[in-house]
């Protein structure tokens, strides 16, 4: 079983920029696909970006329509991290931003417990 913890959350100006990471223990993450997902206040939690494993098709990259071109999932399996650059943010940005990984059951699981992003204008 893996654990996820979050980090890089914070506050940010409108145009700004943040990394997140999302760091894993208790299993080898380099076999998991990873994605990112976030929460706004009152809103479904909405898939943001995902990565394939490491033992496929190298870095394989999927992202939701809204943050294509600003936002650049990446991993270092040595650090067992995955990040989410996220650049030119928006007010519409502002979430909980979880992780996540993919399960036998062919659902996402595992999660964070989440970042806070704030981006004000």
């Amino acid at each position: 079983q893996v654990q996820l913890v979050e980090s890089g959350g914070g506050l940010v100006q409108v145009g700004g920029s943040l990394r997140l990471s999302c760091t894993a223990s208790g299993s080898t993450f380099s076999g998991y696909h990873v994605g990112w997902f976030r929460q706004a206040p009152g809103k479904e939690r909405e898939f943001v970006a995902a990565i394939s494993r490491s033992a496929a098709v190298t870095g394989i990259t999927y992202y939701a329509d809204s943050v294509k071109g600003r936002f650049t999932i990446s991993r270092d399996d040595a650090k067992n991290t995955v990040y989410l650059q996220m650049n030119s943010l928006k007010p519409e940005d502002t979430a909980v931003y979880y992780c996540a990984t993919d399960t036998d059951s062919n659902t996402w699981g595992n999660w964070g417990q989440g970042t806070q992003v704030t981006v004000s204008s």
